[in-house]
């Protein structure tokens, strides 16, 4: 599949509908932005590829989708101005934010700003049906790849596992490198965090006979009462070619956040350009269907841009001042 091809001929028709050229950059904006995403084969490439070509197109500013080891670094890089924008879940955000990360502790991510709302990536696992591995439980001391070590799922697959008193043998990569593996027999499942349909996840359905599942509703609970930044999430029968039935799991929300030096007009043409461009984000990914306004509420973490906040609240939204950095 030739992403950038598709790019090109999705975003020719998104600026046909808009019916305007590229908006001239700013002379204090920066003539290039680097957007932080995550391994090749995941969610994330293909999104932030998408979101790179939109602001070139629209705002006549090079954008570029970075591969990176996933949310954790993301921050990490805007925070010390490598990147300017950083796909990430909202929990290592937090954790960031607060100087627990585990890429940069102590560090406290204070420039931290969100822009806008993706969507939520579920957490989910993946294994050879010969396998045997039917429910978290049947973990129980075997080889896990986790994806990237900085990635959401690197991050807290490991939690999730512990909080309920599963032991495991780690591995980390990336998401085409971990398939790989597991069709090679050298570990025994993969337990990933992406946007649905996770890419290497359909293909493994292609080459191999794969089966998934999530969490229990004990599980589930158990894992939400200990950590609050999960929330439920259900991905529904038919997502993988071979899986008819729902895989109750859970669930953490994506957004796209940058840094307080961004300038503020700047912000607020990107948050505008991203989010009235829906039907062409979701022709990149279809979990972009979430990427509206209305979920601006689902970040109770990171303060909003002020840019952003200003066009949201332009759209009708009632920002509160104190979510809103300076």
């Amino acid at each position: 599949m030739n992403i950038t091809k598709i790019l090109k001929g999705v975003l020719a028709s998104a600026v046909l509908l808009a019916g305007s050229g590229p908006l001239l950059a700013d002379n204090d904006w920066p003539s290039d932005i680097k957007i932080g995403t995550a391994s090749q084969g995941g969610s994330y490439s293909i999104i932030g590829s998408g979101i790179a070509s939109l602001i070139s197109d629209q705002l006549g500013i090079n954008a570029s989708a970075e591969i990176t080891g996933g949310p954790v670094q993301n921050v990490t890089m805007v925070e010390t101005g490598d990147h300017q924008i950083a796909l990430a879940t909202l929990g290592p955000a937090k954790a960031a934010w607060d100087g627990q990360s585990t890429l940069a502790p102590g560090m406290e991510h204070k420039n931290l700003r969100a822009l806008f709302p993706m969507y939520v990536t579920p957490f989910q696992v993946i294994t050879l049906r010969k396998s045997g591995i039917e429910t978290v439980a049947d973990l129980e001391g075997k080889r896990i790849n986790f994806g990237p070590a900085t990635g959401t799922g690197g991050t807290y697959w490991p939690l999730i596992l512990d909080t309920l008193d599963v032991s495991y043998s780690e591995r980390f990569s990336g998401g085409s490198d971990a398939a790989g593996q597991l069709t090679d027999g050298l570990i025994d499942a993969i337990a990933f965090a992406g946007g649905v349909p996770v890419p290497f996840f359909s293909q493994l359905t292609v080459e191999a006979d794969v089966l998934m599942f999530g969490l229990t509703e004990e599980e589930r609970q158990t894992v939400m009462a200990e950590m609050p930044v999960f929330a439920p999430f259900n991905i529904v029968g038919g997502t993988y070619q071979g899986h008819d039935y729902d895989q109750e799991t859970v669930g953490m929300w994506n957004f796209a956040i940058t840094s307080g030096e961004m300038p503020e007009d700047m912000a607020y043409e990107i948050t505008k350009t991203v989010l009235t461009n829906h039907e062409y984000m979701t022709q990149v990914h279809s979990v972009m269907k979430d990427m509206v306004a209305d979920n601006w509420e689902a970040n109770q973490v990171i303060p909003y841009h002020p840019g952003a906040a200003r066009y949201l609240r332009e759209a009708g939204f009632e920002i509160p001042d104190e979510l809103i950095g300076q």
